[in-house]
């Protein structure tokens, strides 16, 4: 009798430990708006998955959908990881105008130098200056890509060149950057950008070399336009976020395994992966004998100046939502300064 009442007490707990195990296993699905072949999906996002599921013994595991698969367009993304749609984003921060302004300030131009610096010092100024702009998600990482440039059907090889022309901007900040620059600045989430060019609705776009493999931009256009010195033209900021309720709703140990995964390096490892993208998209421009341009200094130094109105529009914006721009555009640079060279 005591044998089977043991047995059965022991068929018991194992009952109890083996539902307590599977009720700690999480699925948890990634959702964002590039090709899976783009360098971020498969060089950053895949990578940080595998690693999770690796530290987390297999008890967090991550279905990946690529090019909005999940239903949405690009500017949704953030909602649906705010709103539980999904359990994780990656998405741009400037699809969805006026909710972070305080987060613009590293899309203005000639601030940034390469996505790796740039992409640390913006988590960093985030965690310290913005994160009230991510208080409905826990944050991941926030990062930048590398110099933002022009690919066009027509040469630009001088400020005047870029007169009238229709270009793609990915953010309120950079149409108003092309405004000021005497462009007809096209606001489209990256994706749009391949059929817009095919179709003629622009003459070019700007983004970065990472990202025109996946978009056959080298292929659509055969001009490309970048700048001299250590501060590219400008960037686009990007948060990789996580629901809320699916974080705080992780067992301590799970929890500790997603704040280990978390943070500045990933954010540094994001920007790295950016960087290696330029050199690659580059390559394949200079393979296709593509026209490379880069602007000599004294012709950059014209463009910085034409550039100046639009961060006094943002500090004028800033002041006139209540907050203060020059400190975080002081703040900002603060940080740019302190990774140059780390």
């Amino acid at each position: 009798m005591n044998m089977i009442k043991a047995l059965a007490v022991g068929s018991v707990a194992a009952l109890l430990m083996s539902t307590s195990a599977i009720a700690q296993e999480v699925t948890m699905r990634i959702h964002q708006f590039l090709p899976a072949q783009a360098p971020i999906p498969a060089q950053a996002i895949a990578p940080w998955a595998e690693r999770v599921t690796e530290e987390s013994d297999g008890r967090i595991v991550f279905e990946l959908y690529p090019a909005m698969q999940l239903g949405g367009t690009p500017p949704s993304l953030f909602d649906q990881a705010q709103d539980g749609v999904v359990d994780i984003v990656w998405t741009v921060l400037g699809y969805t105008p006026g909710r972070f302004p305080k987060s613009e300030v590293f899309e203005l131009p000639f601030m940034l130098t390469n996505g790796e610096e740039t992409s640390r010092a913006f988590h960093n100024y985030v965690t310290e200056h913005a994160m009230d702009e991510f208080s409905g998600v826990h944050l991941i990482a926030a990062h930048t890509h590398g110099p933002g440039l022009f690919h066009t059907a027509d040469p630009i090889t001088s400020l005047e060149d870029l007169q009238g022309m229709r270009i793609r901007g990915g953010s309120r900040i950079i149409s108003n950057m092309l405004a000021q620059l005497g462009a007809e600045p096209i606001g489209m989430p990256v994706p749009e950008t391949t059929e817009a060019l095919s179709r003629g609705v622009i003459e070019g776009t700007t983004i970065p070399w990472e990202v025109t493999p996946s978009l056959r931009i080298s292929e659509l256009v055969t001009n490309h336009t970048g700048f001299s010195g250590d501060y590219g033209l400008y960037t686009q900021t990007f948060g990789f976020v996580m629901n809320r309720a699916t974080y705080e709703s992780l067992p301590d140990d799970l929890r500790a395994v997603i704040d280990a995964n978390s943070g500045i390096e990933v954010a540094r490892a994001f920007g790295r992966v950016m960087d290696e993208g330029d050199i690659a998209g580059l390559e394949i421009a200079r393979e296709l004998g593509n026209s490379i341009v880069e602007l000599d200094e004294e012709e950059t130094a014209r463009w910085r100046e034409a550039a100046q109105p639009t961060i006094d529009q943002w500090l004028q914006d800033m002041e006139s939502i209540g907050l203060d721009g020059e400190a975080l555009y002081a703040a900002a640079q603060a940080a740019l300064n302190a990774e140059i060279g780390q």
